[in-house]
C-alpha cells in the first residue's frame, strides 16, 4: 500500500508545478520621489523616502496593491495554503489550559476554549476542584476588534482587586482597566496610552505604571496612581535618551523597583512597597557598561553584576547597605558559564544560566552552596525559570521544551532534588518518536564554531537531498533557543531539516559570543549565517538548490545582510518585519527606540559608526543582481521596524533583480503590529502563507 503522505505531498508538488507560471508578470510599480540623506558629507538618494508618509492616502493604496499581487502570485499555492493551516490547526487543542499556579489562598491559571482565538483567565481558591471565578474574559473582550493583546491578570496584595492592559492596534499603547474581584464589576477608572507594565503597592490603591513618549515610544516616565482619590503623580522621569524604564517586584513585595537600563548600562531604584508615598531610591549609581539587576527575600538584597564579571555573578548586600562597596559575592564568576538570570526564595536560590550554548537550571542553598543541577535529556533544548509565586516554598517551577518535545510544566523539590512533571502541551495527531534533533558545530571563516540544532525525520539520511530551512536571530544578546514549534512540523513531515543557527549576536556561547556580534562586529553574525549554511550544505544535509532562510526584525535584517552578500546560497527568503533600512533609521532619533539602541548598532552621528554601518546595510547595499525569491513580511501599526522598511527594500530590490526566475513580494498586515496577528488560529494563517510560499518557489525547480 503507498504512502498516503506521499501520495499527498506528490499531489501537491505536481499541482504547484502545473500552476507555477500563471503568477502576474508585474508587481505594482512604486512611484520613486528623490531625496537626498547627507551625512558627514557623504549623500545617499532615497527614492521611496516619500513610503514614511503613514497618512497618506497613496501610500495605504500602494499597500493594498502590494497584498492584492503577493495574493495573486500565491494563489497557485492557495490550496496547499489551506492544507498547511489545516495541518496546523489540528496540531493544536482546542480545549487547553494552563497548569495553574499557587499565589496564597488562590490557584490562578488560563485557559483556552473551543474555537476561540483568546484565553480565559481564571482562579479557584483553596482547590484545583473549586469554581473557576473568570478574571479576564478575552474572547468577550476581543468581540469587534481586529487585533487584540492583553497584559494580566496583575492581582493586588489582598487579592480583592485586578488590574488588567489591553492593546486593540498592535503599537503596544495599552488602556489599564482595574476589576473588583469582590463584586464582580469593572471600576470606571482607566489609564490610557501606557505600556502595561504596572506594580501595585501594599495599600491595595495605589499603582505604579511605565508611560512611554508618544512619538519614539521609549518608556520613559514612572507614574503613581490612587484609585481611590484618582490623583496621579509624576514619580520619575527618565532623562537619558538611550535609556528606557521598567517596574518590578521580588516574590517578596517587599519593595517596588524602578529599573533604568540601555543597551550596556543599568541602574536600579527601589521603594518599599508598603510606602507608597515615599521617595525612591539609586540602589548604586549607573556606571558606563555596568549592568546590574537587583531583587531580594525581605531580609537581604541580591544583585546580578558584570562588574569585573564578563559572564555576571551574584552578589548580596544587607538592606541597609546598597553601594558597590558593600556587596558580598554569593555566586563566583565563571569563564565557561554564563549567567542569564536568578530567583531568591525564603531557603534557596535557582539559577538560570547557559553552557556550552544550553541553558542549565542549578539550585542552591541561600549561602550559594550545594549547588544542584536539573540534567535534561534532549541534544538541544530550552529550559527556563517559569511561573513562580510564592516566597516561603520548596517548590520551583519550570518549563521544559524541545524541538520534538512539547512544553512541559514541571515543580522541582528544592530539599529533595525531584523533578515531577505537572503539564506536557498535549498535541493532536503528532508522535516525537517520529523525530529526531541534532546538535552539531560548524566553524566559520575566522574559526569560531557556531552551534546549530536540528530537527528532521527519524529516518532522515544526509544524501543531499533534502530541502533545507535555516532559521537565525543573533542580536540584543538573545540567545535562540531550540524550542518547540507544532507548525514547524508540516514542513518536516514534507521532508525538510530545519536548522536554529545561533550566530554571534546572542548569548548562546556566553557574553563574548554577543560583544563579537554587535556594532563594529555585526558581520560576524552574517558571516556564521552564511559559513552555518555552506557547513551544512557540505554534511549533505540538503540539496544545494532547495535552501531557504528566515528571520524576523533584527534577523530579518540578518536576511537582508546574506541576501546581498550570497543571492546565490538561497533559493527563497522569508524576511518577517525586517530591520533593513539601518542607517537611515538610527540617524533618526525621531524614531521609535533609535536611541537606546546606539550600544547595539553604533550611532551614525559618529562617521566611524557611520561607515560600518552603511557597509552592511541591507537597503543601502541593494546592487544589480540576481536574488532570490524574497517574501517580505510587515505590519501597519509596527512600533519597533516600522512598515516603511519593508516597502522600502521590496521596491529596490525590484529595482536590482536581474533574476528572471524570482519574485519579491510584500505582504502587509492593515491591522497589526510587530507581532503579527494576536490570536492563535489567525497567527498559524501566517505561518500557513510563508510556508506556502516557500513550497511554491521550491515547485519552480525543474524536476529530477
Amino acid at each position: 500500500m503507498k504512502n498516503p503522505l506521499l501520495v499527498a505531498t506528490l499531489f501537491l508538488t505536481s499541482l504547484l508545478t502545473a500552476c507555477a507560471h500563471q503568477m502576474p508578470s508585474q508587481p505594482p510599480p512604486t512611484a520613486k520621489i528623490d531625496k537626498v540623506l547627507t551625512e558627514h558629507g557623504d549623500s545617499r538618494v532615497d527614492s521611496y523616502y516619500w513610503l514614511k508618509e503613514r497618512e497618506n492616502p497613496k501610500l495605504i493604496e500602494h499597500l493594498n496593491k502590494e497584498n492584492a499581487y503577493t495574493a495573486a502570485v500565491l494563489a497557485p499555492a492557495s490550496d496547499v495554503e489551506e492544507k498547511l493551516f489545516s495541518e496546523m490547526k489540528m496540531r493544536v487543542k482546542e480545549e487547553d489550559s494552563s497548569y495553574p499556579i499557587k499565589d496564597g489562598e488562590f490557584y490562578y491559571s488560563h485557559r483556552y476554549e473551543k474555537s476561540q482565538q483568546y484565553p480565559v483567565h481564571i482562579r479557584q481558591k483553596d482547590s484545583l476542584k473549586a469554581p473557576a471565578e473568570i478574571l479576564i474574559d478575552g474572547p468577550a473582550l476581543a468581540k469587534g476588534t481586529t487585533y487584540f493583546h492583553t497584559q494580566g491578570p496583575n492581582i493586588s496584595p489582598s487579592q480583592h482587586l485586578l488590574a488588567y492592559a489591553v492593546d486593540t492596534q498592535g503599537r503596544r499603547f495599552y488602556t489599564v482597566f482595574f476589576k473588583d474581584l469582590r463584586s464582580g464589576l469593572l471600576l470606571d477608572n482607566k489609564i490610557e496610552n501606557v505600556t502595561g507594565n504596572l506594580v501595585w503597592a501594599q495599600d491595595n490603591e495605589t499603582v505604579f505604571y511605565t508611560a512611554q513618549n508618544f512619538e519614539t515610544l521609549r518608556s520613559e516616565k514612572i507614574y503613581r496612581y490612587n484609585i481611590r482619590t484618582r490623583k496621579t503623580d509624576l514619580i520619575y522621569f527618565e532623562k537619558d535618551e538611550t535609556f528606557g524604564v521598567y517596574l518590578g517586584q521580588s516574590l517578596s513585595k517587599k519593595f517596588i523597583y524602578i529599573a533604568s537600563g540601555s543597551t550596556l548600562t543599568s541602574e536600579y531604584r527601589y521603594l518599599p512597597s508598603d510606602k507608597p508615598f515615599g521617595k525612591f531610591k539609586i540602589f548604586t549609581p549607573r556606571v558606563r557598561e555596568h549592568e546590574y539587576s537587583v531583587t531580594d527575600d525581605g531580609k537581604r538584597f541580591y544583585i546580578l553584576s558584570n562588574k569585573n564579571a564578563k559572564n555576571r555573578k551574584i552578589m548580596t548586600t544587607s538592606l541597609s547597605q546598597t553601594n558597590q562597596k558593600h556587596w558580598k559575592p554569593l555566586i563566583p564568576h565563571r569563564s565557561n558559564i554564563f549567567i542569564d538570570e536568578f530567583l531568591v526564595f525564603s531557603n534557596h536560590l535557582v539559577v538560570a544560566a547557559r553552557h556550552n550554548g544550553l541553558s542549565q537550571l542549578m539550585a542552591y542553598d541561600k549561602s550559594g552552596k550545594n549547588p544542584f543541577s536539573i540534567s535534561f535529556q534532549d541534544p538541544a533544548y530550552m529550559a527556563a525559570i517559569g511561573s513562580n509565586r510564592e516566597l516561603n516554598t520548596d517548590n520551583f517551577r519550570y518549563d521544559y521544551e524541545s524541538m520534538r518535545q512539547p512544553d512541559s510544566v514541571y515543580d522541582f523539590d528544592l530539599k529533595n532534588h525531584v523533578s515531577v512533571l505537572r503539564k506536557q502541551k498535549e498535541v493532536p495527531t503528532y508522535n516525537p518518536e517520529l523525530y529526531k534533533i541534532e546538535r552539531i558545530f560548524i566553524k566559520a571563516r575566522d574559526g569560531t564554531e557556531v552551534p546549530i540544532s536540528l530537527l528532521m525525520k527519524k529516518d532522515f539520511v544526509a544524501n543531499a537531498e533534502a530541502p533545507l530551512l535555516v532559521y537565525g536571530y543573533g542580536s540584543y544578546g538573545y540567545s535562540l533557543d531550540a524550542e518547540f514549534s507544532s507548525s514547524i512540523f508540516s514542513l518536516i513531515n514534507r521532508g525538510y531539516v530545519y536548522a536554529l543557527i545561533h550566530v554571534r549576536g546572542g548569548a548562546e556561547m556566553g557574553r563574548q559570543w554577543y560583544d563579537q556580534g554587535r556594532t563594529m562586529n555585526k558581520k560576524s553574525s552574517f558571516n556564521d549565517f552564511i559559513d552555518a549554511t555552506e557547513g551544512l550544505l557540505s554534511l549533505k544535509y540538503a540539496d544545494p538548490k532547495r535552501v531557504f532562510a528566515m528571520g524576523g526584525s533584527a534577523g530579518g535584517l540578518l536576511m537582508g545582510a546574506v541576501v546581498n552578500q550570497r543571492p546565490d546560497l538561497y533559493r527563497g527568503v522569508v524576511a518577517q518585519v525586517p530591520f533593513v533600512d539601518v542607517l537611515t533609521t538610527m540617524l533618526d532619533e525621531t524614531i521609535p527606540l533609535t536611541t537606546s539602541e546606539y550600544d547595539e548598532w553604533g550611532n551614525p552621528h559618529k562617521k566611524e559608526a557611520y561607515d560600518y554601518i552603511k557597509s552592511y546595510s541591507p537597503y543601502d547595499n541593494v546592487v544589480d543582481n540576481k536574488y532570490p525569491s524574497i517574501l517580505a513580511t510587515t505590519g501597519l501599526h509596527d512600533s519597533q521596524v516600522q512598515y516603511w522598511e519593508p516597502a522600502k527594500w521590496v521596491a529596490k530590490l525590484r529595482d536590482h533583480n536581474k533574476s528572471p526566475d524570482s519574485v519579491i513580494l510584500l505582504k502587509t498586515n492593515m491591522g497589526a503590529g510587530h507581532g503579527g496577528a494576536s490570536g492563535r488560529f489567525d497567527r498559524l494563517k501566517e505561518v500557513a502563507t510563508n510556508f506556502s510560499f516557500m513550497l511554491l518557489v521550491d515547485s519552480w525547480l525543474p524536476k529530477k
